[in-house]
C-alpha cells in the first residue's frame, strides 16, 4: 500500500516524524517496502498547505523550523483548516498530533472521528481523545474497517501499547503499575538531592521537562490518562478518566523525601491498574518505595511499566516517555504496524 498522509498539527512531534521519513527513506523502502508520500499538513499556527501529488518534506520541515508559515510552500492549496484538509487531501491515513485536552478531548476527538468516518486509518500521540473516548473511537474504527494506532501516547516510543495488545496476545493481564510521567520522577529525584519542591519544579521548567503550566503533571493528570489508556486498551476495561483515584505530588515536602530515603525508602508517583473479579481498577498515587521495587530505581525523566499476566509475572519496560524524535518514532512504528496489517 502506498501511504498518504495528512498531517493535523505540525509542532515537534509530527516534524519528528517527518525527519525520520527523510533519514529512513531508503531503509524503510529497502527493508519493509514501505513508501508514503505526504499529500496535506494542517497546523494552527504554522499554516496549512495540501498538494495531491505530494509535498516535500525537507522543505516542509526548513519552513517550520525556521517560523515561516507553510503558506510559503511554493505550490499546493492553501488556507484549509483542519476539517477541510482531512475531506479533500485525498489521504488515507491521518497523523493526528495536536495538544492534549482532557476535559473534552478537542479538538483532537473531532479530527479522528471525521477521518475514520472518511474512511483514514489513523495514528495519533494525543492522550485525550484515546483516555476519554477509546471504546467509542475502536468501535468506530472497527465499523469503518480501518486501524486506529496510539502508541505514543503513554510512553512515547518506548513500546508498551503494542506489547499489551499484540505481543501478550492469548495472556490475562492481571496488573500494570509505573512511573508514566518524566517530569514528576525528575522533580521527587532533584529533590532526594537537596532541593525544595519549588527549586525542583523551577530546574524542571528550565530543562524544558515541565511547562509554565505544570498542573497536568505535578497534579497526576497526565499519568492518570496513562493509566486509562493501559487499562482500556490492555486489560480490557471500561475506565473513564474520572474513575481513576489521583493524586498529585504538590504537597509533598523535602522533609517527606528525606524522611523516606532515612526508611531506605524512595517517593515515586506511581499509576497502577488492577483486575480482580472481572473489574479494572485504576489510581495514580505517591508512594514509599523500598529500593527493591524496580520502579524506585527509575532516574530522571525515564518512564518504566511492570506488567503482570497470569503466565508471565514482572515483564519490565524501561524508556524515554517524551521528546520529539522518541514520539516521532511512535508514529512510525504505529505506520509501519499498519502497512503489516494491510499486507499480511
Amino acid at each position: 500500500m502506498k501511504f498518504r498522509l495528512a498531517f493535523v498539527g505540525f509542532g515537534k512531534v509530527a516534524q519528528g516524524l517527518t525527519e525520520l521519513l527523510v533519514r529512513k527513506h531508503d531503509q524503510l523502502k529497502h527493508d519493509y517496502g514501505f513508501d508514503c508520500r505526504i499529500v496535506a499538513v494542517a497546523d494552527t499556527v504554522k499554516g496549512s498547505i495540501m498538494n495531491k501529488r505530494g509535498l516535500d518534506p525537507e522543505r516542509l520541515l526548513h519552513l517550520a523550523r525556521t517560523d515561516e508559515s507553510l503558506r510559503a510552500y511554493p505550490k499546493g492549496s492553501k488556507g484549509l483548516s483542519s476539517i477541510e484538509t482531512i475531506k479533500k487531501a485525498e489521504a488515507n491515513v491521518l497523523v493526528e498530533t495536536t495538544w492534549t485536552n482532557l476535559t473534552d478531548g478537542e479538538p483532537g476527538l473531532t479530527h479522528i472521528k471525521t477521518a475514520l468516518i472518511e474512511g483514514l486509518h489513523v495514528v495519533t500521540t494525543n492522550k485525550g481523545p484515546i483516555a476519554l473516548a477509546y471504546h467509542e473511537l475502536v468501535a468506530l474504527a472497527e465499523r469503518r474497517q480501518r486501524q486506529l494506532r496510539f502508541e505514543g501516547t503513554v510512553l512515547s516510543g518506548t513500546p508498551v501499547i503494542s506489547l499489551l495488545t499484540e505481543t501478550l496476545a492469548g495472556s490475562t493481564i492481571n496488573s500494570i503499575r509505573g512511573i508514566l510521567n518524566g517530569t514528576t520522577n525528575y522533580i521527587l529525584g532533584e529533590m532526594e538531592g537537596g532541593r525544595t519542591y519549588e527549586e525542583a519544579l523551577r530546574a524542571a521548567q528550565e530543562r524544558g521537562y515541565a511547562e509554565a503550566d505544570s498542573s497536568g503533571d505535578v497534579e497526576g493528570w497526565d499519568a492518570a490518562a496513562k493509566i486509562t489508556i493501559l487499562s482500556n486498551a490492555g486489560m480490557d476495561g471500561r475506565l473513564k478518566l474520572a474513575d481513576v483515584h489521583r493524586e498529585g505530588i504538590v504537597g509533598i515536602t523535602a522533609r517527606d523525601v528525606r524522611d523516606a530515603a532515612s526508611a531506605g525508602m524512595r517517593i515515586k508517583l506511581v499509576a497502577a491498574a488492577y483486575a480482580e473479579n472481572g473489574k479494572v481498577t485504576a489510581q495514580v498515587t505517591h508512594e514509599r518505595l523500598p529500593e527493591t521495587d524496580p520502579l524506585s530505581r527509575i532516574p530522571g525523566v525515564m518512564n518504566a511499566v511492570i506488567i503482570s499476566t497470569d503466565v508471565q509475572a514482572d515483564i519490565i519496560v524501561v524508556g524515554p516517555g517524551a521528546g520529539a524524535d522518541s514520539a516521532g518514532y511512535a508514529l512510525l512504528s504505529d505506520l509501519l504496524a499498519i502497512d503489516r496489517f494491510l499486507t499480511k
